[in-house]
């Protein structure tokens, strides 16, 4: 059996064994197993205010920890490379800034706003140069609106990931999303990234931890809805809540849809109200540690303080009493694996039966 299992069947598996959570092993391949080949956020259109915008970024800082570039190109186009110089393996950029081109400081390589190289000083001597390695890596984007994402490997289509999203929302102005810096903020969690995450993905605990977010949704009306590598929680207002006016088209229609609940393998939460978005991105940062960042995109102000949608940091702190005190527990000589609720934990056997996966070099 492979080190990881977790039977497809809910009503047979166990949860997932509890070293994933504790074991540093694991926790580093994990790195290259399941986050290197996903679809990551790494930042906003709107940031790049004009062609010749630059903004350098780290992926997964203190995980993943890629040095990225994000360019708006001389003729408009958003582009995502290598923020590491071929020579030498200098860091290109260091703070957001408007270029014609880019040049090393080290050794001054120049290369241009599509990454492809340009010049370099005293090398007329070497030979078979350049090559295609001598240009910046380009990693693919896939937009959301205005919010972009990437992948280190690209093995796996963002269509897999983003594609429900897409599909379920089809009415929704992703492009009038505002994102607001005041309004968002992080969170450190003295717990592994996946105890965070299996928390956000099951419904369940909802009336015994979040009395006030209990009041808003019909927790008999919750349910679930699982695809390849994404999930749906679908939050139903208590009748004369605030909730969204659907159209027609929308397969929801006539429903009085509170929130709709994404998550997006292995660490991404699209919470949608009818004020706008909120985007939950959880950083490992180590074994029983993670970041979290909530990020606010704001569609209807005068919206958020009502239903749902408010309240977000009071539901913030009761989820991380609970998930750091599992982290705690699962330490214990005598806890190695659960059981599932058939009825209300769906997603997070759908999460484990991913992460085994994964883990197991199966994808």
């Amino acid at each position: 059996m492979p080190p990881f299992f977790v039977h497809p069947d809910i009503a047979q598996a166990q949860t997932l064994a509890t070293s994933f959570y504790t074991e540093q092993q694991y926790f580093q391949s994990a790195r290259e197993l399941i986050f290197a080949p996903s679809w990551q956020y790494i930042g906003d259109a709107d940031s790049l205010a004009g062609n010749g915008s630059a903004l350098p970024i780290t992926l997964l800082e203190h995980y993943l920890d890629e040095p990225l570039l994000l360019v708006r190109d001389d003729r408009g186009a958003l582009r995502c490379m290598s923020n590491v110089c071929t020579h030498r393996g200098n860091i290109l950029l260091n703070e957001p800034c408007k270029l014609r081109n880019i040049r090393c400081r080290y050794h001054g390589r120049q290369f241009a706003l599509d990454g492809s190289f340009v010049s370099m000083p005293e090398f007329k001597e070497v030979q078979n140069f350049p090559t295609v390695a001598d240009s910046l890596h380009q990693l693919p984007i896939f937009r959301l609106g205005n919010l972009l994402f990437t992948s280190l490997h690209n093995t796996i289509p963002p269509e897999a990931f983003f594609g429900d999203i897409v599909a379920r929302l089809h009415w929704y102005p992703f492009d009038k999303l505002e994102f607001r810096r005041d309004l968002s903020r992080d969170y450190h969690v003295a717990a592994n990234w996946a105890l965070y995450c299996e928390n956000y993905l099951e419904g369940f605990h909802i009336p015994f931890v979040h009395e006030g977010l209990n009041q808003a949704l019909d927790f008999g009306e919750y349910t679930t809805e699982l695809f390849r590598y994404a999930n749906l929680q679908l939050g139903i207002a208590k009748n004369g809540d605030v909730c969204f006016d659907l159209p027609p088209s929308s397969v929801d229609f006539g429903k009085q849809v509170a929130a709709y609940y994404f998550w997006v393998f292995p660490n991404m939460m699209f919470n949608f109200y009818p004020w706008g978005l909120s985007v939950n991105i959880v950083r490992p940062e180590g074994v029983s540690a993670c970041k979290v960042s909530f990020l606010t995109y704001v569609l209807h102000e005068d919206k958020m303080d009502k239903g749902a949608g408010t309240g977000l940091d009071s539901v913030e702190m009761e989820d991380e009493e609970i998930v750091q005190q599992v982290q705690r527990g699962i330490r214990s000589r005598f806890y190695n694996h659960g059981r599932y609720s058939v009825t209300r934990e769906q997603g997070t056997h759908h999460f484990h039966q991913l992460i085994a996966t994964f883990m197991n070099k199966q994808v």
